[in-house]
């Protein structure tokens, strides 16, 4: 729940995949300021209204300083920054799951927040609109994909599937082996590389100073989940479904890979699910991706006196 202190370290751990030769690096689900843990550790919104104000206060304000300095970062290192983060609208109060795409240059190139918040999601997340379901044309390949269980949508990854993805990122935080088997899946689906990435967090790790950090985690809870509150899952897939690195799990760690973008044309001579294994003529898939704000003003013409 700390945004400056959650920027820094995607600055660091960008800088050190760059020094590596990462052209694009992704961060996990709401990496910037961090996971509302609480709704699953805890009843929901027993107790949480402390825990929530600094979620609100840390979340970030599209445009903003702290969108300026995730631009700098990946300016500064030449690379496609793509991070999950807590957004806020300047004046509003609810709290979104979105992934950010920063160009070489540091601009803002495209933003995706999460359709459906799942299960105690919902408590401190609001659902995103068609309007930010695009995938991002880059010298690297078509970047693009979905947040979690998003990915379990298929109507939603068809529409991705159809603007020509070749590297599918789902940030996550999902452990376990079924999510392995997802990605697995989607890769396979699509023929296309999948980037999935979890974020990892122990509970010692919770600030001694954070407000009532005992009921956050509880001994209780501790005994009967374990110290991980998120015990990573990150890996990367190849067009074919095989693991090409990871799982990663119960300790920090880059994955780096380099992604031959040929292999994903070669495998869709057999398969391509929005092209010769399609069929249009009988089924069709209608996207509404129009806006959709609280408000929309209009002005309406006046009468003559």
């Amino acid at each position: 729940m700390n945004r400056d202190a959650t920027i820094d370290r995607v600055a660091e751990l960008t800088r050190t995949a760059a020094a590596q030769g990462a052209q694009v690096v992704v961060f996990p689900e709401v990496f910037v300021p961090g996971t509302p843990i609480w709704i699953d550790t805890r009843p929901i919104w027993d107790g949480d209204e402390e825990w929530f104000r600094l979620l609100a206060e840390n979340a970030i304000i599209i445009p903003s300083l702290a969108t300026d300095r995730l631009g700098s970062i990946a300016r500064e290192h030449d690379v496609w920054l793509v991070v999950g983060v807590e957004e806020r609208e300047a004046n509003g109060g609810t709290i979104y799951n979105t992934l950010l795409y920063f160009s070489p240059d540091g601009a803002l190139a495209e933003r995706h927040r999460k359709l459906v918040p799942t299960g105690a999601e919902r408590t401190v997340w609001g659902m995103g609109d068609g309007s930010t379901l695009r995938v991002v044309d880059t010298p690297l390949g078509r970047l693009g994909g979905l947040i979690c269980w998003e990915n379990y949508m298929p109507l939603a990854r068809f529409h991705l599937y159809a603007q020509g993805v070749d590297i599918w990122l789902a940030p996550t935080l999902a452990p376990g082996d079924r999510w392995i088997a997802t990605l697995r899946h989607i890769a396979r689906e699509n023929r296309m590389y999948v980037v999935g990435v979890n974020p990892v967090l122990h509970a010692d790790q919770i600030p001694v100073a954070f407000p009532q950090r005992d009921l956050l985690v509880s001994a209780a809870y501790r005994e009967a989940n374990g110290d991980w509150l998120e015990p990573g899952n990150t890996a990367i897939v190849g067009p074919d479904g095989d693991l090409i690195a990871g799982p990663v799990r119960e300790r920090e760690e880059t994955l780096i890979a380099d992604l031959d973008l040929g292999k994903v044309v070669s495998a869709r001579r057999h398969m391509d699910p929005v092209g010769h294994y399609h069929r249009p003529d009988v089924f069709r898939l209608l996207v509404d991706t129009s806006p959709r704000p609280a408000v929309v003003e209009t002005t309406l013409g006046t009468l003559e006196p």
